[in-house]
């Protein structure tokens, strides 16, 4: 209960029970690290875009009836619906208990956890077939990334400046 430190070493061993050298140990750890920070970004990109799509909904609902407003409301709609199929692209929204995975077929993040789930072991190695498809996924979610930020860097910011221009407010940035 006060400001005290305590320091200890240790060295960390490998398991000699597993043929693993050094260098296998630094894959597997590369690899897991790699595929853990690439599904943090998408769900922060997800959450992100998710909350922006939100706004843009609450935007085009209050929009001002008349005829100035409906090629306003047009891009706008436009906008969300490319929102929403990028969304719709990396998670599956439909599944709210765990039986519903029968009933809605898993999208982008979820596939790309059960990579890390079937990658993750406690013998710290890396097979091919996991290398492979997270190649795969990897060129995937370079095409769903570029995606997301086509609408972030240029849709979103043209839609705002016409929404500024109308004198109505913008889709907040984050």
């Amino acid at each position: 209960m006060g400001a005290q430190n305590v320091a200890t070493q240790a060295e960390i061993l490998a398991n000699p029970l597993y043929p693993t050298d050094t260098a296998t140990y630094r894959e597997y750890h590369q690899v897991m690290w790699g595929m853990e920070t690439e599904v943090t970004t998408m769900h922060r990109m997800v959450n992100d875009l998710y909350i922006k799509q939100k706004q843009l909904e609450s935007l085009l609902s209050s929009l001002p009836a008349g005829e100035k407003y409906v090629g306003l409301k047009k891009d706008g709609e436009a906008l969300l619906k490319k929102m929403k199929a990028w969304d719709e692209d990396m998670v599956q929204r439909k599944s709210k208990a765990y039986d519903d995975v029968e009933n809605f077929p898993n999208k982008f993040t979820a596939n790309y956890l059960f990579l890390i789930n079937a990658t993750e072991s406690d013998i710290p190695r890396v097979n091919q077939p996991s290398l492979d498809r997270m190649k795969e996924l990897n060129a995937q979610w370079a095409t769903l990334k570029s995606q997301v930020n086509e609408i972030n860097d240029r849709d979103i910011p043209a839609f705002n400046k016409k929404m500024w221009d109308a004198g109505l407010g913008a889709i907040w940035k984050f």
